[in-house]
């Protein structure tokens, strides 16, 4: 069955729900029961071995719990004789059995309905007379993974994850990524390692703090075993929504992941891998959205640990915490000396200019391209998220950047690189296809200047083409007869002092010399100037669509002036028909 058709069928259970539950709350009912189905179908050609090994290892008092694992052919196993078609058989005692079938999983199961909070939907479909039809419903889908793959059934959560979204009106982009924006992560990410991944034996890490169902460890985990079936993607994850995170550690479990890695909570505030480090990381942190209700957890950290914590090159504003995940990815990396890591973050415009000399972000910024972290930033188009059609920037940091492309950092517009869908899905208007998709993984690849149609889609700066000096310029104060001002105490004596209503700024590139600047930009239209050098503050911003800018030539006056006579001239003749 088609992963839309699927999802569609899933979402026609909402039906039975309409009266008794609000719309933003049919993902409580749904996406558990979704769950429960297929561990259900994964569990169902070994749930007789598993009874059986259970009777025969409790009889010779053994601890039977490995010993089912190994029948279950899982990382799970449930030893109830019920299934889900079997709880049908008895209709009057569906809630009193649901409940024991649940309690026969093995603990790591049992957790993941703990944090849908499944039992007090039992309750609830129970006094509302609704749960023997809301299972009965569920009985008639076969997600056995024979059926239903790994890759369909992600898909699946995620829309109907977005469709709850909706009904929610929750924050923009706070779910989940399009399958073919992690496609081209992913490709980003290791296209630079596939020599050292196609080896036997190998071994890698994956980390993703706003992990949502799994998406993007799943399709990074698909594209691995691509280039090598013999290799390992050990995942990672942090996740803060209650029901993402009970998705994600199904999914990771079925995977053969250890769910232990899976960690509930805010990443931000409650770091729950502290101290680990990863070979590679994904991310896409949710967008805009202020961080006040944890601001006093990031502040201690930032004041008390420095740079020894994630926060030391600086905040960034209250109102967007974007920038906070990428400190916090970067404190994940692993050491250069160890073999160093690479992550890809997906982040709106603000973080890339936002901010002037001396602000938090521009010295997030500042931190980022002094240590050569970022590799390229690449342009997406808009309308590509489900939840927001704003612009956004795919950034790629690594710690480990091969030689040609030290302090170097590479810019790609890849927001002309699109199809158009065709249904739109929420904001979702535009997708990337697999030649979109093999297009930007290439400019990135060869790492040169490269244009399309006499247009720049590729270009190479140096890190310190995106710093500036912000200079104080001062002019004397005068008094009423012209005279200047000059002072009387401490440092300031027999000195002019400075007017504010004359003081100005100016930005001066980072590669020039300031005093050079000064003469050549400021002396000749006033004379008596000065630099204030204490006030001279570093700052760094990307002016990303500046340096792909094309100057179109205005037309003709001749040409515009002909076609507002055309247009006059037909308006004439249509109030002379009216007329006539």
């Amino acid at each position: 069955m088609a992963t839309s058709n699927l999802s569609s069928f899933i979402w026609s259970v909402a039906d039975l729900l309409r009266g008794d539950y609000k719309q933003s709350e049919y993902g409580k009912v749904i996406l558990p029961f979704t769950v429960l189905r297929r561990l259900d179908c994964v569990l169902e050609s070994t749930k007789a071995a598993v009874l059986a090994e259970k009777t025969t290892r409790e009889a010779a008092g053994l601890n039977p719990e490995p010993f089912l694992l190994r029948k279950a052919g899982q990382l799970f196993y449930n030893t109830s004789p019920l299934d889900l078609k079997k709880l049908m058989g008895d209709q009057d005692h569906i809630g009193e059995n649901l409940r024991a079938y649940l309690q026969a999983f093995s603990p790591e199961v049992r957790d993941i309905f703990e944090s849908f909070e499944f039992h007090t939907q039992i309750d609830k479909l129970a006094k509302s007379g609704l749960l023997y039809m809301v299972a009965e419903k569920f009985t008639t889908i076969d997600l056995h993974p024979d059926v239903v793959s790994n890759a369909e059934m992600g898909a699946v959560f995620e829309e109907l994850i977005r469709k709850f979204a909706e009904l929610s009106n929750e924050t923009a982009g706070e779910h989940f990524t399009p399958r073919e924006v992690i496609r081209l992560m992913v490709n980003l990410l290791f296209i630079e390692d596939d020599a050292a991944l196609t080896k036997p034996g190998v071994v890698r890490s994956l980390y993703d703090p706003t992990a949502g169902t799994g998406g993007m460890l799943s399709v990074a985990e698909e594209h691995l075993a691509s280039l090598n079936p013999d290799a390992r993607l050990v995942m990672y994850g942090q996740e803060l929504n209650p029901e993402s995170y009970a998705i994600c550690k199904a999914d990771m479990l079925i995977k053969g992941q250890d769910i232990a890695n899976i960690i509930f909570g805010n990443t931000l505030s409650n770091d729950g891998l502290h101290g680990k480090v990863f070979d590679y990381a994904l991310s896409n942190p949710p967008f805009g959205v202020e961080w006040k209700k944890i601001e006093k957890e990031i502040r201690r950290e930032a004041e008390q640990q420095g740079y020894d914590g994630r926060f030391g090159p600086g905040l960034p504003r209250v109102s967007d915490g974007s920038l906070l995940f990428l400190l916090h990815l970067v404190s994940k990396m692993r050491p250069a000396v160890d073999g160093g890591s690479r992550f890809g973050i997906v982040l709106n415009g603000s973080p890339l200019f936002t901010g002037g000399a001396g602000s938090g972000e521009s010295e997030i910024r500042r931190y980022m391209l002094e240590n050569d972290l970022v590799e390229a930033i690449i342009a997406l188009p808009t309308d590509m998220f489900y939840n927001t059609g704003i612009s956004t920037y795919v950034w790629i940091v690594s710690n480990r950047k091969p030689k040609a492309r030290k302090g170097k950092l590479q810019l790609i517009d890849a927001s002309g690189f699109w199809q158009k869908m065709r249904k739109s899905l929420g904001s979702k208007r535009k997708e990337l296809s697999a030649e979109h998709i093999d297009d930007i993984t290439r400019l990135f690849g060869n790492f040169a200047e490269s244009t399309r149609d006499g247009v720049p889609i590729s270009r190479i700066f140096d890190n310190e083409d995106f710093g500036y000096h912000t200079i104080t310029v001062e002019r004397p104060l005068r008094d009423e007869n012209g005279s200047v001002v000059l002072g009387v105490k401490g440092k300031q004596k027999g000195k002019p002092q400075p007017d504010s209503a004359l003081r100005d700024t100016e930005n001066v590139p980072y590669t020039d010399d300031i005093t050079d600047y000064f003469k050549r930009e400021v002396l000749p239209h006033a004379p008596d100037a000065w630099i204030d050098a204490d006030k001279t503050k570093v700052g760094y911003e990307i002016p990303f669509n500046r340096h792909f800018y094309v100057f179109k030539p205005p037309r003709p006056l001749a040409e515009i002036d002909a076609e507002l006579k055309g247009v006059t001239d037909r308006i004439l003749t249509l109030i002379n028909g009216l007329t006539a």
